[in-house]
């Protein structure tokens, strides 16, 4: 790989001085210096992600740091780890208000990413990125904002249900459950045998916030879905038919003792850790729970023979598309004002050789073609298959809708867990908040 690099960077300095000589625009000289200035000084550059447990997706990203350093020994790496829902709606936005943010940081895209390039945070990558963007495909697009490119994806996969395989055993439950009435079926079955059928951690908002989105996407048609992501207009009753659901499903008493206050994935007692240690027969959440289930894990050899998944179940006779899938990803983005060693570094995480080792770590799925050689665990190849032949994949909602519609949403979905709120008032809160 280091061999590759070099090589990569003289070809680079040996085209810069065939434009310099040829007498190339304003424009491209600026680009051509910027260039040859690369990895000549010292720089440190902060890096903001969320693999913030203690487990093998924090170690890869620590050695991707390291070798990046080793491939360009000018270039130190300060990484901070920080929990997703402190990073994404506490630090990070705090962080981009003042004049010293992070250089490289976590962007989920969508209509998060577009409130950030209208504030002028983010650095435009359009120009450098051509080639990653070819080779990761549609996915790259979630990072774009007028056709422009202010980030990268490293992760993308969709939303499904990962359950205790032994657990459903006991219960007779023969297979996963593919519609909603199968899944209530299954939630009396493992009652019946004292297990905790759903893990939710409410705590942490969203968490609980992904089983109205999922919803949604089941109770509305995907021009609707795909109108309100563009106009953020919730007119379109299926909205709040989604909170009417997702009451009705509560009512069944699925989850654990307490839900409101489980965080999502800190330790053994959060959300995930009670599906790890055995404790809970399900939880909805995406690709990455592996990762973080084999975090928490007191036994992962058994984690490892009883986890499986599933796609969320469709509902019987709704107007949503039952091969619909909520999903999304994670990726990078560089600050406005961040060196240009940000978008190497950048580059660097979403070539093929680097995704493919996230892959093996297990704690997701990559974006980079020619990096599917990584994924070998039976339930992300599960997740892999069901990606692909989604007939429409739905951007999480508080990320499509934005940061500022998504918090009062997820605030109003919290408040239906609680009994405190109604089905009408998230819509009503959506709304209120998409007109400021």
């Amino acid at each position: 790989m280091a061999m590759k690099r070099r090589t990569g960077a003289v070809l680079a300095l040996i085209a810069t001085s065939a434009l310099l000589a040829a007498g190339c625009n304003s424009g491209d000289k600026e680009e051509a210096s910027n260039a040859s200035e690369l990895y000549k000084n010292p720089v440190t550059l902060t890096w903001w992600h969320n693999a913030s447990q203690d487990g093998p997706g924090k170690t890869y990203w620590e050695k991707v740091a390291k070798d990046f350093s080793a491939l360009h020994p000018t270039v130190k790496i300060e990484i901070e780890a920080i929990e997703t829902n402190q990073l994404q709606r506490t630090r990070l936005p705090a962080a981009l208000l003042t004049s010293d943010p992070p250089d490289i940081f976590q962007a989920w895209g969508g209509g998060e990413i577009r409130e950030q390039v209208e504030a002028d945070y983010l650095k435009d990558i359009t120009d450098q990125v051509k080639g990653e963007v070819a080779n990761i495909g549609s996915a790259a697009e979630i990072w774009q904002v007028d056709g422009k490119q202010y980030g990268l994806p490293f992760r993308m996969g969709i939303e499904g249900i990962w359950y205790n395989k032994d657990m459903f055993e006991k219960a007779g439950i023969a297979a996963p459950p593919t519609t909603f009435d199968e899944l209530n079926d299954a939630v009396a079955k493992l009652k019946a045998i004292n297990v905790i059928p759903i893990a939710v951690g409410a705590g942490d908002k969203w968490p609980a916030a992904h089983w109205w989105y999922n919803f949604a996407l089941r109770d509305c048609s995907t021009d609707t879905l795909k109108k309100a992501s563009k106009d953020r207009v919730f007119d379109d009753p299926c909205f709040v038919k989604a909170g009417e659901d997702l009451k009705k499903f509560i009512d069944t008493k699925p989850f654990q003792p307490n839900f409101i206050a489980t965080p999502g994935q800190n330790d053994p007692t959060s959300a995930n850790g009670l599906l790890a240690n055995g404790k809970a027969a399900m939880e909805l959440m995406g690709d990455w729970n592996k990762g973080t289930l084999e975090t928490v894990a007191a036994d992962k050899a058994a984690l490892a023979k009883f986890l499986g998944w599933f796609p969320v179940p469709a509902i019987a006779g709704s107007a949503g598309d039952p091969k619909a899938a909520l999903g999304g990803g994670d990726g990078f983005s560089c600050a406005k004002n961040a060196p240009a060693e940000c978008v190497e570094f950048l580059k660097y995480i979403v070539s093929p050789e680097v995704q493919k080792g996230y892959a093996e770590t297990g704690t997701g799925l990559p974006v980079a073609k020619g990096a599917e050689g990584g994924v070998s665990d039976p339930a992300l190849k599960s997740i892999l298959e069901a990606t692909s032949s989604a007939t429409y994949v739905q951007l999480w909602l508080d990320t499509a809708y934005g940061s500022t519609v998504g918090n009062a949403m997820n605030d109003g979905i919290v408040a239906i867990f609680a009994g405190t709120g109604k089905p009408d008032q998230v819509v009503s809160a959506m709304k209120s908040a998409a007109s400021k």
